[in-house]
């Protein structure tokens, strides 16, 4: 019964997650408006703001409303963005695509969000980052399912057909899997488990039960944010230039070039899993130490590395896997930090640094590509802010409160 709630919110997630997917439209919104390469990834953009608007604001209605409301609600605001957003050759504007895809879009998928990680860790306190990381699974995995098939969509029925084929399915699976969640009740454990010692004292037991208002008084929130945006700005830019870099760049065909979401959503999305399962036995900041070194040293290196289709694929199958070890291990350091009653508002408050990098990371690859005709500036300075936003959560986490 309980493993029903973490793969009702991989399939919540995988609809959000199809945000991911965006590289594959910025050239066809290039050819068919004129855009320019900022204006086309301005969209993905506004929808992860409002991505982490609908966290904050979800995350704490579901504390207080449960998760089944909140998550009916994205469904049907998912089908509403992408029924509007298909009017774009009615409406050909810039605004249009950021105010139904972006704004409505981007709500949708933090509401449906808002509501995973809080359920599945009160269903499995046994298992907290196993089932929290099968839970989120799904927005990572996004890509690899919907990039190569959007590409073939807007290559055959054109972006409004997109558009309207992505509201039918949006909106029926986030409304099943809607149906699905639940909490239980006060007090529930699963049958037969008893915490032990040494698991009250594991680095997955909170260490404190703060409400939101308490949380956004300690340095340790700051901390966390700042951390959390600086990593998630480098993920969220190759998240939507790797597929142009590859198209304009290296020169390959527009279906060779989706191919490189496939392999960055493939370790986006079980890399989710695995980090999980391997923090759950070394713990969580021995993993960042070594996937961030190496996510930070791809991104410096991009441009003299991914000069072929096989080194893009690899390179996105790095940035892929540090992407799904912030958005894996970040709510269980929340949990660790703030308790699990209040998580949902405060991994809410917590996750609005994505929506800030979101505003700069995609807007930020495509401005410096526009004016300068190559990727090199914006990748040295995801690189950077990679291997700096790491360096900031060893201090908050390992040298503050001496979690290993």
């Amino acid at each position: 019964m309980r493993w029903s709630i973490p793969f009702a919110g991989f399939f919540l997630s995988l609809m959000g997650g199809i945000a991911y997917a965006w590289g594959v439209f910025i050239v066809p919104l290039e050819v068919r408006f004129g855009w320019s390469r900022t204006e086309a990834a301005l969209p993905v953009s506004i929808y992860l703001l409002f991505y982490t608007v609908g966290m904050l604001g979800g995350g704490y209605l579901q504390d207080k409303l449960g998760p089944r409301k909140i998550a009916l609600a994205g469904a049907v605001l998912f089908f509403s963005a992408y029924m509007l957003a298909q009017m774009i050759g009615t409406y050909p504007y810039l605004w249009w695509l950021l105010l139904t895809y972006g704004v409505m879009g981007g709500t949708a998928s933090g509401l449906a969000y808002s509501v995973i990680v809080p359920a599945a860790r009160k269903w499995f306190p046994d298992k907290a980052s196993l089932a929290i990381t099968i839970g989120v699974t799904g927005f990572g995995l996004a890509s690899v399912f919907f990039a190569p098939w959007l590409s073939s969509l807007i290559a055959t029925r054109g972006i409004e057909g997109t558009f309207l084929i992505l509201a039918i399915v949006t909106g029926s699976v986030s409304l099943i899997a809607a149906m699905v969640l639940k909490n239980p009740e006060p007090g529930w454990s699963p049958p037969g488990w008893v915490q032990s010692p040494q698991a009250a004292n594991s680095m997955f037991t909170p260490k404190m039960e703060t409400a939101l208002g308490e949380t956004v008084k300690q340095p340790l929130f700051y901390l966390l944010w700042v951390a959390f945006g600086a990593i998630i700005f480098g993920g969220l830019m190759a998240m939507t230039h790797v597929v142009p870099y590859g198209q304009t760049i290296i020169g390959l065909e527009r279906a060779d070039a989706a191919y490189a979401m496939v392999f960055f959503g493939l370790a986006n999305g079980f890399g989710r899993t695995l980090a999980g399962f391997i923090a759950q036995q070394v713990g969580p900041l021995r993993v960042m130490l070594v996937t961030y070194i190496v996510t930070g040293a791809t991104f410096l290196l991009f441009n003299t590395v991914a000069t072929t289709n096989t080194t893009l694929y690899v390179c996105a199958l790095i940035l892929g896997f540090g992407f799904a070890v912030t958005l894996g291990l970040f709510p269980v350091l929340t949990s660790i930090s703030f308790g699990v009653k209040n998580l949902g508002a405060n991994y809410g408050a917590v996750i609005t640094a994505y929506g800030v990098a979101a505003i700069f990371g995609p807007v930020a690859g495509g401005y410096l590509y526009d004016i300068s005709g190559t990727y090199i500036v914006p990748f040295a300075i995801a690189g950077g802010l990679t291997l700096f936003g790491w360096s900031i959560c060893l201090f908050a986490l390992k040298m503050k409160h001496k979690l290993p």
